[in-house]
């Protein structure tokens, strides 16, 4: 990373998914500080816009697909898909802007209910997405 980063800020995520709960944009905004504040140098500045690097974004997809369809047509899995698409503005050492986008999933057994392990499913994906953006901010520049 340039010297020049020092801080970050990221905007509370938008949730434009249908069928995404309301509440995973703002669980993602956090995990996303959290990973880059764990495993990078860069610290979180809360005023937006203020940080060296500043990102914003959405959830754009959130859906639920069959997999492994079996006898009579019925699967034998599901597959929970998630898709983060971000702003990512530079402002030292130029200023840049970078697209970002990341589609993640997690496989859950088509006996188990969804509502039952979203919440792991969605942070087994929220965890994949945040090594996504660090190795973003570490390999593009």
């Amino acid at each position: 990373m340039p010297e020049e980063w020092k801080t970050f800020s990221i905007q509370k995520l938008e949730n434009t998914a249908p069928n995404c709960p309301l509440s995973f944009g703002a669980l993602l905004t956090e995990q996303l500080k959290d990973g880059v504040q764990n495993n990078t140098r860069l610290l979180l500045n809360t005023s937006f816009g203020q940080g060296e690097i500043n990102m914003e974004g959405a959830i754009t997809a959130y859906q639920v697909q069959p997999l492994a369809i079996q006898g009579a047509d019925v699967a034998s899995s599901n597959r929970l898909t998630m898709t983060l698409q971000m702003k990512i503005n530079i402002k030292a050492p130029k200023e840049e802007v970078w697209q970002f986008s990341t589609t993640r999933f997690a496989d859950f057994s088509a006996s188990t209910n969804l509502a039952d392990v979203e919440k792991k499913l969605f942070d087994e994906i929220a965890a994949q997405m945040v090594q996504d953006l660090i190795n973003k901010l570490y390999s593009n520049w």
